[in-house]
C-alpha cells in the first residue's frame, strides 16, 4: 500500500464527532478524525514498516501520524529520529501517545527520555515523563536506577506548579505511576503526591481537570494493583 492509498482508507474510517473531539484536544487540520481502534486493521495489514510509518508521519496529518506510531520499528529509529518526530508532534496526544510510546520499546528511552526532561521544552518534557510512565508500567523493577528516580520525584515536587501546563499533567501522571508500578518507592510517590496536591492545568480552550495523584495511587492500592505491569507498550 502507498501512502496516498493509506489516507484513502483512514479518510474512510473518519467521523465528525471523532474529528471535533481532536481538534478540542489541540489537534489541527489535516486530519480526519478517525478512532485509534478503528485503525488496527490497517495497522495489521501494515504490520512494522518504518518506511511507511516514517511517510504516514511527514503528512502533518493526526490520524497518518498515530498510524505511524502503530506500525513504526522503535529498534529501526536513532536518537535523532525521535528528535526529529519530537519537532513535528505539535500537541500533547503526539508527544505522549505516539512518540513517547514508541521510543518506550527502544533501549535509548531512558536517556532520550532525560534529554527531553532537561529541554525545558513543554512538549519535550510531557513526552518525557510519560515515556517514563510507559516504561514503569512495563518494564521490571530491576531494569531502574532507584536513586535517579527518587531524584526525579524531588525535581517534580519542587517544580511542578511552576513547570508549563502539559508538562505539569506528565509529571503528575509521573508521580502516580512510580506510586503504583514501581513498588521500591511506592511511600516516598505516596509523600510526593501528598504534597504536591491537587495540580491545575489549563489549556487555550479548556481547564483540564487533572486526577490528584494522591487519590490515584490509593485507588489502585485498594483495587490491588500495587507492582501493576502491563504486558505491552503499544496496543
Amino acid at each position: 500500500m502507498d501512502i496516498q492509498t493509506i489516507l484513502q482508507e483512514l479518510e474512510l474510517l473518519s467521523t465528525e464527532r471523532t474529528k471535533k473531539n481532536y481538534i478540542r484536544n489541540g489537534a489541527h487540520e489535516p486530519l480526519f478524525g478517525v478512532a485509534t481502534g478503528a485503525m488496527k486493521p490497517i495497522a495489521k495489514k501494515l504490520k512494522k514498516n518504518q518506511d511507511i510509518a516514517e511517510g504516514l508521519y511527514a503528512t502533518g496529518n493526526y490520524d497518518a501520524m498515530y498510524l505511524a506510531g502503530m506500525i513504526a520499528d522503535p529498534t529501526a529509529m536513532s536518537e535523532a529520529d525521535f528528535d526529529r518526530w519530537m519537532e513535528t508532534g505539535y500537541f500533547y496526544m503526539i508527544s505522549d501517545y505516539i512518540v513517547a510510546v514508541t521510543l518506550a520499546e527502544t533501549d535509548i528511552a531512558q536517556a532520550v527520555s532525560d534529554k527531553w526532561i532537561a529541554s525545558g521544552k513543554e512538549l519535550f518534557m510531557s513526552a518525557g515523563y510519560s515515556c517514563y510512565c510507559w516504561l514503569l508500567g512495563n518494564r521490571k523493577d530491576e531494569e531502574f536506577d532507584q536513586e535517579k528516580l527518587n531524584k526525579m520525584l524531588e525535581i517534580v515536587e519542587k517544580t511542578i506548579h511552576n513547570s508549563p501546563n502539559r508538562a505539569k499533567y506528565a509529571m503528575n501522571n509521573f508521580v502516580t505511576t512510580v506510586g503504583i508500578s514501581y513498588i521500591p518507592l511506592h511511600e516516598r510517590a505516596v509523600a510526593v503526591a501528598n504534597a504536591i496536591g491537587k495540580v491545575e492545568v489549563s489549556s487555550v480552550k479548556t481547564k483540564c481537570n487533572v486526577p490528584l495523584a494522591s487519590e490515584a495511587i490509593q485507588k489502585a492500592v485498594d483495587r490491588g494493583q500495587l507492582g501493576f505491569k502491563r504486558k505491552n507498550v503499544r496496543c
